[in-house]
C-alpha cells in the first residue's frame, strides 16, 4: 500500500509512472485510461476499481484535458497537494517535449507517404484503445437496465440530437439524485 511508503517515494513513483504514460500512450486521455487503470488499480493496487470509476466519471465533467485532470486527482489520493503537483507535472512534461518535436519535424515531412500511412496506422490503433475504454467502463459500470438506459438515451442525445455533452452530465446526475433520492427514501420507510 502507498501510505507505507514516503512522501519522496511515492512521489517519484507518481511522477515516473504518469511520464512513463504520458510518453508512450498515443492518442489523448482516453487512450490513457486502461493503462492509468491497469497500473494504479491492477499492478499498485493504490486505486480501487470503484475509485477509478468515480475518478474518470469525475474528470469528464470537469473542464480540461482528461489525462491530465485524471493524474491530478489519483496523485492527490496518494500524495495531497504535492502528489497531484508531481502527478500533473510527469503527465504534462512528456507532451511539451513530444510536441514541441514533433512540431519542428512535422512541417518538413508531412507530405511523405511513410509519414501519412504511420498516422493512418495509428488513428486506427488509437480508435481500438478508445473503444477498449469504453467497452471496460461499460461492462462495470451499466449493471442495471436504468443504467444502460441513461447511457443508451444519453449516447442518442449527443450523436443523433446533438444535444451537448455538458448538458446530458447535467441530466444523468439530476437522474441519478432522483432514483437515489427514491431508493434511499423506500429504504427507510419513507413512501
Amino acid at each position: 500500500m502507498y501510505s507505507e511508503l514516503s512522501l519522496f517515494k511515492r512521489s517519484l513513483i507518481l511522477f515516473s509512472t504518469f511520464f512513463r504514460i504520458g510518453f508512450f500512450t498515443i492518442g489523448g486521455g482516453y487512450a490513457m485510461l486502461p493503462i492509468m487503470e491497469k497500473e494504479f488499480v491492477s499492478n499498485r493496487k493504490w486505486v480501487s476499481e470503484e475509485e477509478m470509476i468515480d475518478i474518470i466519471a469525475i474528470v469528464q465533467s470537469l473542464p480540461g484535458v482528461i489525462a491530465f485532470n485524471t493524474s491530478m486527482f489519483i496523485g492527490y489520493k496518494i500524495a495531497k497537494f504535492p502528489g497531484a503537483l508531481i502527478a500533473a507535472l510527469g503527465m504534462l512534461f512528456p507532451s511539451l517535449i513530444i510536441i514541441t518535436l514533433f512540431a519542428m519535424l512535422y512541417v518538413s515531412v508531412q507530405d511523405n507517404l511513410y509519414i501519412q500511412g504511420a498516422f493512418m496506422g495509428i488513428r486506427a490503433g488509437v480508435t481500438a484503445l478508445i473503444g477498449l475504454a469504453g467497452y471496460k467502463l461499460g461492462k462495470r459500470v451499466l449493471d442495471s437496465s436504468l443504467k444502460a438506459l441513461i447511457a443508451v438515451a444519453s449516447f442518442l442525445a449527443v450523436w443523433y440530437f446533438e444535444v451537448h455533452a455538458a448538458l446530458i452530465i447535467v441530466i444523468a446526475a439530476v437522474v441519478g439524485l432522483v432514483v437515489y433520492g427514491i431508493t434511499e427514501a423506500r429504504s427507510h420507510g419513507l413512501d
